[in-house]
């Protein structure tokens, strides 16, 4: 991590605004980080108060804690607001609007995803206190910043004390060029499955090549399914607690995860997902 690594936390004075700050104050005294907090709103001395008393709570911090009031829409604030501060990292947490707790967090989340200028991280569940990470997922699949991502998940783990991380190989299902309707065409199937699964392997060992393990446990899992989909769903049977992706091209992993029309958008992110810019 760079000397001056700054994270930003929305504060909305919600129910989970406590765990959401005590997971951020963990995550920067992890990163040795300034943490910012920047408020959606107007200033009041009530808000002031809370937050203080909030934050005298939680660990204390290793940087001085800086808060930012601006009167705006939300994700037009906090992209602001993430330029204008140098953010690294943004949290996103829980936000309550009108008791639609799943279907607000998953809209602005997608909005603001798309348009961030740094890596963002989704915290599905934050907790007043601290839950190990003893497990990431992180994709592997063949673009040109996945070698950044999974630096970016060594990185994280080093810092988050996790020993254990597996490299998903996502292989979309056309690339085997079978169909398999026999026992002969079964086998060539399986064959091009392993060819293909020996070049990703290869693809992933380059990447790992650079990159000090230390003392992780590294595994690569190639799976052929659809893209986005099937780390998702890996990643919820492993019960991994946090998920690394590639910040999303136009399309693609994002419009899986966050469906338009589902309501409870949340249920079907697996678990934390960091999305890396």
């Amino acid at each position: 991590m760079h000397k001056n690594y700054k994270i930003l936390i929305g504060i909305a004075f919600s129910p989970n605004l406590k765990s959401n700050i005590f997971e951020a104050t963990r995550l920067a005294n992890m990163f040795d980080a300034e943490l910012v907090g920047v408020h959606v709103g107007t200033k009041s001395e009530k808000k002031k108060s809370d937050l203080k008393a909030l934050l005298s709570e939680a660990d204390s911090l290793n940087r001085p804690f800086k808060t930012i009031w601006k009167v705006g829409k939300p994700v037009d604030v906090i992209l602001e607001t993430c330029s204008e501060q140098n953010i690294n990292l943004l949290i996103l947490g829980a936000i309550q609007k009108e008791n639609l707790l799943k279907y607000y967090v998953g809209s602005i989340a997608r909005k603001i995803t798309r348009k961030s200028p740094c890596s963002v991280l989704l915290l599905i569940k934050p907790s007043l206190i601290r839950v190990a990470c003893k497990h990431i997922v992180v994709n592997g699949l063949k673009d040109d910043r996945t070698e950044e991502t999974i630096k970016t998940a060594f990185v994280f783990s080093e810092n988050l004390s996790c020993n254990k991380i597996t490299i998903v190989e996502e292989v979309s299902q056309h690339e085997l060029h079978v169909k398999v309707n026999d026992d002969k065409t079964l086998r060539k199937a399986n064959i091009a499955r392993e060819r293909l699964t020996t070049r990703e392997n290869q693809r992933v060992k380059n990447i790992l090549d650079d990159i000090n393990q230390k003392k992780i446990t590294v595994k690569t899992q190639s799976i052929f399914g659809k893209r986005g989909y099937s780390i998702g769903h890996y990643a919820k049977v492993k019960r991994a607690d946090l998920l690394i992706m590639n910040a999303p091209g136009k399309l693609g992993f994002f419009d899986r995860i966050f469906p338009h029309d589902i309501e409870y958008i949340l249920s079907e992110l697996p678990t934390d997902v960091l999305i890396v810019k």
